[in-house]
């Protein structure tokens, strides 16, 4: 899975330490998020997409593999 999160981070000019503040993490979360290490719940995907004015579907990338 790859994400779109540090880019529309960067838009909102948030570092990673707001972001995990505004959702309600850690730091570390968004760091491993970003990397493509982690794999949100629903629930945390949605904090971060409404705080980041985008939907889940922008902010996260699928591929098929992902799916296995």
């Amino acid at each position: 899975m790859k994400t779109r999160i540090k880019e529309f981070r960067a838009r909102h000019d948030l570092t990673q330490e707001a972001l995990a503040n505004l959702v309600g993490v850690r730091r570390e979360t968004i760091v491993f998020l970003e990397k493509g290490k982690y794999n949100p719940s629903l629930k945390l995907a949605y904090r971060i997409a409404r705080e980041l004015d985008t939907t889940i579907d922008e902010l996260f990338i699928f591929e098929n593999s992902d799916l296995e």
